[in-house]
């Protein structure tokens, strides 16, 4: 299974029109091509499905909120109800985004979610030292919040990257979707879910070293400026109605 996750990078989010998404996305092309999920399906894209896991104080929203420098979210991310569910930290310390991730059985999920202790035998590659990693630290910040499933996020994207690499990547998310845990790791009533508005598509540039001449040519031609989106806290106000201010 290739990991083709990128440990550290910068992530610069801004939210633009269809019209605008059209417009860029054949800027993009000039630099990028699709990525393996989205070859055939651009302008549609891919599911992204996330179950977020928080303290009773909902913590790593409300840092968010706060904007702390230094922060984390917990994860499990999944592309359908019978694939692999990756259990991801993602932390943000200053405009640096660290993620690990670990590959894990979808039948070990139950337990790692009840509190189970990390155990090689969870992983989809039980000797990979960066996986039982990944796992062994999500374990220690799940317990040190005592977290425990929040929200559900799922969207659609669109990736497109470097040919043979993804150290520079764009990405377009529509079609926000919010969902509460039932017990079980599913998106089989996606349908049902509420739709926290967006205002727009949210489009992502992400690089893992200095900011692209092409992209700075980007931003300056369309007029973009930075912003926050964070999914997590939009699904996550939708499900539980906390009515904290959003980023």
């Amino acid at each position: 299974m290739q990991d083709k996750l990128q440990s550290a990078r910068y992530e610069f989010k801004y939210i633009v029109t269809e019209k605008q998404a059209r417009q860029i996305l054949a800027f993009v092309l000039e630099y990028l091509e699709p990525d393996r999920f989205t070859e055939g399906r651009e302008g549609i894209g891919y599911p992204v499905h996330s179950l977020y896991l928080d303290g009773s104080g909902f913590q790593t929203c409300v840092a968010v909120i706060h904007g702390a420098k230094n922060r984390f979210k917990l994860r499990l991310r999944f592309y359908d109800d019978v694939g692999p569910v990756f259990f991801e930290i993602k932390r943000r310390v200053n405009l640096v985004i660290f993620k690990q991730r670990a590959a894990v059985r979808r039948d070990a999920v139950s337990e790692l979610l009840a509190g189970a202790p990390p155990d090689r035998k969870y992983l989809l590659e039980p000797d990979s030292t960066k996986h039982f990693k990944a796992l062994y630290d999500f374990c220690e910040l799940r317990d040190a919040i005592d977290a425990r499933p929040a929200a559900y996020t799922s969207y659609m994207r669109e990736g497109y990257e470097r040919q043979g690499d993804n150290a520079v990547r764009v990405t377009f998310d529509r079609e926000l979707r919010a969902g509460k845990f039932d017990g079980e790791l599913s998106v089989a009533d996606l349908e049902e879910w509420d739709k926290p508005p967006m205002g727009g598509v949210v489009l992502e540039l992400k690089f893992t070293d200095r900011f692209p001449d092409w992209m700075l040519t980007l931003v300056q031609h369309f007029d973009l400026t930075r912003t926050g989106f964070a999914k997590y806290c939009k699904c996550v106000n939708s499900v539980h109605g906390l009515g904290f201010h959003n980023p």
